[in-house]
């Protein structure tokens, strides 16, 4: 799971540090992606972008409580998806706190939907693991 999460932390920065240099004009990548430098004061699909200090704490607590969790999760798929999940709520709480003002650096984008990062793909793919492992009937935790 620590690796998972590390890793998750380390594209992430890499990348948003990379488009906050580069990205001076939208680029064109194939069909409907490109590569578009943003920033958002809020949490998923730009809500609540009014309290960026209620957003930072909020999601603070939550990354904290998921990783509480995710270091009792079960080897295999389980500490995978925990891994994805707690590196991207990490990941998107370091450049918040680190980004002045307080926003999260977004760029990809996909046709008509919201502007994301690397870190959103990993929360949206580990609850996509977990949901998976779970619906399976499988336990996520080590008892």
């Amino acid at each position: 799971m620590l690796v998972t999460a590390l890793g998750v932390l380390v594209v992430d920065a890499a990348s948003k540090a990379w488009a906050r240099r580069t990205l001076t004009r939208p680029l064109h990548v194939l069909g409907p992606l490109w590569l578009r430098l943003q920033y958002n004061a809020g949490i998923s699909f730009s809500l609540n972008r009014s309290g960026p200090l209620v957003t930072t704490v909020v999601t603070t607590v939550v990354a904290l409580a998921l990783l509480v969790a995710a270091v009792r999760a079960r080897n295999g798929a389980p500490a995978v998806g925990f891994g994805l999940l707690v590196g991207g709520g990490v990941a998107n709480v370091v450049d918040r706190l680190m980004a002045t003002p307080h926003r999260v650096t977004d760029f990809i984008a996909v046709g008509s939907f919201p502007v994301f990062n690397a870190a959103d793909m990993a929360v949206t793919c580990g609850f996509v693991v977990l949901l998976v492992v779970a619906l399976r009937g499988d336990t996520l935790m080590r008892r």
